[in-house]
């Protein structure tokens, strides 16, 4: 089982989300950004890392917030989510396509990937 890290980025009372782009895996869905965990890496490392490759910002990963185990034609993984606060500098896409800042009640109107909805729904759920 792979373990892949999401940041939960909020500001104000909304969320970051982020669409994968064309030609990526899982390309046009919606997601939690973050990542694969390398070894010797924690989660909160790896999130740091893959936040600044993706979008070239950075961020202090704060909490855990959730967890989620999904089976893809390619393999499981163990999705794991931390709250996270954006630190500086401006978004630089380089596997998204596009981000928008949601609030809880946007989060269905977007088509998400099958391991980052329990994750939507813990967000709708929660706060």
């Amino acid at each position: 089982m792979k373990e892949v890290t999401a940041a939960i980025l909020r500001k104000e009372d909304k969320v970051l989300i982020a669409q994968r782009a064309p030609g990526e895996n899982l390309a046009g869905k919606w997601e939690f950004p973050g990542g694969k965990i390398e070894p010797g890496e924690t989660p909160q490392e790896c999130l740091k890392r893959e936040i600044r490759e993706e979008l070239d910002v950075d961020i202090d990963v704060l909490d855990f917030f959730a967890e989620s185990i999904y089976t893809y034609h390619s393999g499981t993984i163990k999705l794991i989510a931390f709250w996270c606060q954006w630190i500086s500098k401006d978004f630089k896409l380089s596997v998204h396509s596009r981000i928008e800042w949601v609030t809880r009640q946007e989060l269905d109107l977007y088509d998400f990937a099958p391991a980052d909805l329990p994750l939507v729904e813990q967000l709708k759920a929660r706060y």
